[in-house]
Order: structure tokens, then C-alpha cells, then sequence
């Protein structure tokens, strides 16, 4: 498993009975975790004094937020030298998955041991932790995503970290009809990352099946890989998708054009109170020999 201890302003304090206390720089939230399945006592007894905020899920669906204490709407945290804001968003998330750490360590080594000009392209991009840690280590980055919310945050965090001058092009658009539309204009990327939902709609309506999409969409990035790529990773956090379907797919795809090895596996978080990790998803990567 893979697992990042150099974050400084995260940390998962607790976990149990489905529920992680955790801190983001000086804000203490609660929220649920399917992955949470032991008992070690009730955090929101435990903790009470130290929580900020506690998100419940509704037995319809969804979910709310309730502040204990006042949290302002925004607030910045610091990974190394890059910088993200957090929001509380509906259906409990804040905006960042702090497990991806390790990957962005990973890019930006490779990135910066390469010493040339790279473009990078990022699918499913979210709010940008991966385009920032690629911009920062010095590629130009393609940033992709259907929610115009989420591209318009990654342009914020892109701006906390000082980056505004940074190659950057941000697309509010469906990945897959991209990647085609990028095969005809024979535009060429040296490094792709994906993070692909379970389900989702593009801009327009289109349905996204992980288990029906993805390996064709990885398939045509085939078709706009540099002849030097770099790396191509694919994080998952779809229930029940193990790391071995991510490696499958990159050996039936990439290694199977370029030269390279690939590493797949599960990402997690350690735990302070116990010592136990997280499991937060899966990864596969395929990187070149360079």
C-alpha cells in the first residue's frame, strides 16, 4: 500500500464506527467512511470539544453539514510548497483527497528528472490536485473536467500556490469526446492522469459506466501519447474495482506500445490514534524506464 506521512496540515486523528476525525490545518471535521467497519468507541463523545463540524448522511440520500463552531465558507491548506482551498461540500467532501499526496510526489520526481518540456494531460480532474503538482514541478498541464464548479476551483488553487503564470488550459468538457476531438487535431500529451468516477454525466448529458468506459477511454489516449511518454496513471474509487483491473488495462494498453514497468496497489492514510491505515483507493501506473 502506499501512504504519504509528510502531509502537515492533514492528519486523520481517529476512526471508528464508520466515522474519521480528521484536520484540515486548524478545522476539525467528522465525517463518514464506509471503509470505517471496526469499534474502537464513539469519536463524537471522544472528541466532542475538538470538532468543528460533523456531516450526517440522510437515509434518503445525501446529506448535511453541522457546524459545532464557526468555520469560515473557505480555507487554505499547505502540502510542501502547494497550497489548496477547502470548502464543505455537499455529500460530505471538502474538495481534495489528501491520499493523493503520494502521487503528486511521484509526478513531480518524475516531471523534474526528466529535464524537458512536458505537457501533461489530467482527466477527471476535479480541483486540481494533480495540475497543480504538475504545474509546480514545471509542466504545461490540460486540465479537464465536466463541472464548471470544480474548474473554477482548481483555478483558485492553482492561484493560492503562486502559479497563475504556469502553462494551464482548463476545459469544461466531456473527457471522452476530448480525447477524440485531441486524436484529430494530433495534439500529443508526455504524461496522462485519470481519476474516473464509478457514474457521471459529461457537460452535454453523457453517461459515464466506469466498467463500460474505461478501457476504451484509455485505449485512445493511446492515440495521443508523445513518443517519449513519461508516466499514465488511473486512480479509482470505485467499490468493489480492484488495483489489479488498473494494472490489466495498462498491460493490455500502454506497456504494450512503450517500454516502461507498472505499479499497482491500494492507497491509504495512517490513523494517529492507533497506528492503523485507511485504505482510500486504488492506483495503477505505468511509467517509462527513464
Amino acid at each position: 500500500m502506499l501512504m504519504t506521512e509528510e502531509w502537515e496540515d492533514y492528519e486523520i486523528i481517529a476512526a471508528s464506527r464508520g466515522m474519521k476525525l480528521e484536520k484540515w490545518g486548524n478545522i476539525y471535521l467528522l465525517r463518514p467512511d464506509p471503509q470505517i467497519i471496526w469499534d474502537t468507541g464513539d469519536l463524537k463523545e471522544k472528541y466532542y470539544n475538538l470538532i468543528d463540524a460533523i456531516y450526517y448522511r440522510s437515509n434518503k440520500g445525501g446529506g448535511h453539514w453541522e457546524n459545532l463552531k464557526n468555520i469560515p465558507s473557505s480555507w487554505c491548506i499547505n502540502y510542501k510548497n502547494l497550497k489548496f482551498n477547502i470548502k464543505q461540500m455537499g455529500f460530505k467532501h471538502t474538495g481534495l483527497f489528501p491520499e493523493q499526496a503520494i502521487n503528486w510526489d511521484f509526478m513531480i520526481k518524475k516531471i523534474k528528472q526528466a529535464k524537458r518540456k512536458l505537457k501533461v494531460l489530467n482527466l477527471f480532474a476535479y480541483t486540481g490536485g494533480a495540475t497543480v503538482a504538475c504545474l509546480s514541478a514545471g509542466a504545461s498541464v490540460c486540465h479537464v473536467d465536466s463541472s464548471r464548479g470544480m474548474v473554477e476551483w482548481c483555478k483558485e488553487n492553482v492561484k493560492s500556490s503562486g502559479l497563475e503564470k504556469a502553462e494551464v488550459r482548463y476545459l469544461v468538457d466531456d473527457v471522452v469526446k476530448f480525447v477524440k476531438r485531441e486524436i484529430r487535431r494530433g495534439n500529443k500529451y508526455d504524461a496522462i492522469i485519470m481519476d474516473p468516477p464509478s457514474y457521471g454525466r459529461g457537460s452535454n448529458g453523457e453517461v459515464w459506466d466506469i466498467e463500460k468506459n474505461l478501457f476504451e477511454l484509455v485505449k485512445l489516449c493511446l492515440e495521443i501519447l508523445s513518443d517519449k511518454p513519461l508516466f499514465f496513471i488511473i486512480n479509482s474509487y470505485t467499490t468493489g474495482l480492484s488495483s489489479s483491473v488498473l494494472e490489466n488495462l495498462l498491460t493490455l494498453t500502454v506497456d504494450k506500445k512503450y517500454s516502461g514497468k507498472i505499479t499497482c496497489g491500494e492507497i491509504g492514510l495512517p490513523i494517529k490514534e492507533n497506528k492503523l491505515v485507511l485504505p482510500c483507493g486504488i492506483y495503477g501506473r505505468w511509467e517509462s524506464n527513464d
